[in-house]
């Protein structure tokens, strides 16, 4: 069943829009609606997340995918008969009006922003990303709103069978990554394209240079369909207007925000971060290609201001953004991404930065953000660090960027809400088991501990044992833990003092070890304690699925 999962847990970020008239082609027979819709008897909305769960892919078989990637056109021919298998063709498609994003940092805000400004127009919208959060059903959201559950265990059985009742022996590539080789790339017309940050990502699968990682992201680029990209390293943006231009895609370079508010007020943003600036230039292109070829709003026709000689490609225009836009870009909400959560004495600063771009300006959103924060009246503030990476990412690159903000505490944990994850579909991942994503916490461990030059690290071939044991290793940083689950983790750095996150009590052991029960009195006794949760985006799903219970009903 692992082709599958092909068709159900595509990854690329999207956003199909429609008038507020009544919706055409395959948007209205799906019935894009956020309202509940009648569940097959026996299937709960927890026994479908769990079966989807386990069609994922076990390692082996996706390194052996790898290999044998070969051409992608070959794999979205396999794509295609996924979709009919469904009861779908590619034509169905093609009636919707799709906004098609792809990049290495940054996509999923560019969406967030886009579908914000058009929804600010009073448009219809349907919005995929991936990964989720908190539920699996985030992924896919109507008008921003995620489906109900009944609505995703409806579609999800009847898609789970009719793809059981057509089984036949296909090889697919595992994709989910954007560009070339991703099977949303299987979308032919869109309206209109749009490529965020490239950097170092997914090597792997996209290649080792950002060079190889600009040729597999203009891969969504369709002939006569507009495309427009931000400001990127020279080898990337080369490598798109050529990409382009083969196919005669015309691209496009979007001017910073700031030409975009010259004459007028600033424009505020809902999420927090400077890098969100580029964003949302990007964001606000896409919005105001899409209005100009469906919508026609007086926003007149789409002319590049003028050409950029530096980067020899269009610079897309400038123009005046108007009050829907500025409210959209104002209200959009994308949890986990330069997210603050102020809970009395405790702040917690949620991104899921996973790559080197994406940490480095994490590490300067975060910097910013705390003197902005007010000042204790007694008492030390104390800054911790609570990471995990998963993957073919580098840990020790994320932490060595980390350094400068001179936390107090480094803890580490699995993406695991709890120890056992039995009851809790959304979060378990087939594709790991417990001791091995145990180790990988232990290696980040120890890398922190190499980085920190007062601190000698581990002895050449000394094992490593988990911190909260009785006996802990000496040779571990002193400011450094690693637990179990995403919740005791908690338990420890919050010691009861945020207001909403109030488990039932500690579990044995918690302050076995020294540093765990000399951090503790001292976060107890602290005036203000800055979290910094980041490293990947489903610890910080986890993260929030036990700091905002809401999020999980």
């Amino acid at each position: 069943m692992s082709q599958a999962r092909r068709h159900l847990r595509p990854a690329l970020f999207l956003a199909a829009v429609s008038a507020r008239v009544p919706t055409t082609g395959v948007a209205a027979r799906r019935g894009l609606s956020a309202w509940p819709a009648p569940q097959e008897p026996g299937m709960e909305y927890q026994d479908a997340v769990r079966t989807l769960n386990t069609l994922q892919t076990n390692a082996g078989y996706l390194e052996q995918v790898k290999r044998q990637r070969g051409d992608p056109q070959t794999q979205l021919e396999a794509m295609k008969l996924f979709l009919a298998r469904s009861g779908l063709q590619v034509e169905d498609l093609d009636q919707l009006n799709i906004i098609h994003v792809t990049g290495t940092k940054g996509k999923g805000s560019t969406c967030a922003f886009t579908e914000r400004i058009l929804r600010s127009y009073g448009l219809k919208t349907g919005f995929f990303s991936s990964p989720h959060l908190v539920q699996v059903r985030e992924r896919i959201r109507i008008n921003g709103q995620p489906i109900s559950p009944e609505l995703f265990t409806k579609h999800f059985w009847h898609l789970y069978h009719r793809l059981e009742e057509t089984k036949v022996d296909l090889a697919v590539v595992e994709v989910g990554i954007g560009g070339a080789y991703d099977c949303t790339n299987i979308i032919r017309k869109p309206t209109v394209c749009g490529i965020s940050s490239l950097g170092i990502d997914h090597t792997s699968i996209l290649g080792e240079t950002v060079e190889e990682i600009a040729w597999q992201k203009g891969g969504i680029f369709k002939r006569g369909v507009p495309a427009f990209t931000v400001l990127q390293p020279d080898g990337p943006l080369a490598v798109l207007r050529d990409r382009a231009q083969q196919i005669s895609c015309p691209l496009y370079l979007c001017p910073p925000l700031e030409a975009l508010e010259e004459g007028g007020p600033p424009l505020t943003l809902g999420l927090e971060g400077e890098h969100q600036r580029s964003n949302a230039a990007l964001a606000l292109q896409l919005a105001r290609c899409w209005l100009q070829q469906k919508d026609h709003r007086g926003l007149g026709e789409l002319k590049a201001s003028r050409p950029s000689l530096l980067r020899q490609m269009p610079l897309a225009p400038v123009f005046q953004p108007t009050t829907h836009m500025r409210h959209g870009l104002r209200d959009t909400e994308w949890l986990g991404r330069t997210q603050v959560l102020r809970r009395g004495p405790v702040t917690w600063y949620l991104d899921g930065a996973h790559t080197a771009s994406s940490m480095q300006a994490c590490v300067r959103w975060f910097r910013q953000a705390l003197p902005r924060r007010p000042r204790p009246g007694r008492g030390p503030e104390v800054h911790v660090l609570l990471f995990n990476s998963t993957g073919d990412r580098d840990p020790v690159t994320l932490l060595k960027l980390l350094q400068p903000c001179q936390f107090d505490y480094a803890v580490f944990c699995p993406n695991l809400t709890e120890v056992s994850t039995a009851g809790n579909a959304d979060q378990q991942n087939f594709m790991v088991t417990l001791d091995q994503v145990l180790l990988r916490c232990l290696a980040h461990q120890e890398h922190w501990s190499g980085l920190e030059e007062e601190r000698p690290g581990p002895e050449p071939g000394e094992p490593a044992s988990l911190p909260l044991a009785p006996h802990a290793p000496k040779t571990h940083s002193a400011s450094s833990l690693v637990f179990s689950c995403i919740s005791h983790a908690l338990q420890w750095i919050s010691q009861g003092r945020d207001p909403v996150f109030q488990p039932p009590g500690p579990p044995p052991g918690l302050l076995a070890h020294p540093v765990a029960s000399s951090g503790a009195s001292v976060l107890r006794e602290a005036a203000a304690i800055h979290v910094l949760v980041t490293g990947s985006l489903h610890l910080v799903g986890g993260v929030l699925k036990l700091l905002e219970p809401a999020l999980s009903q």
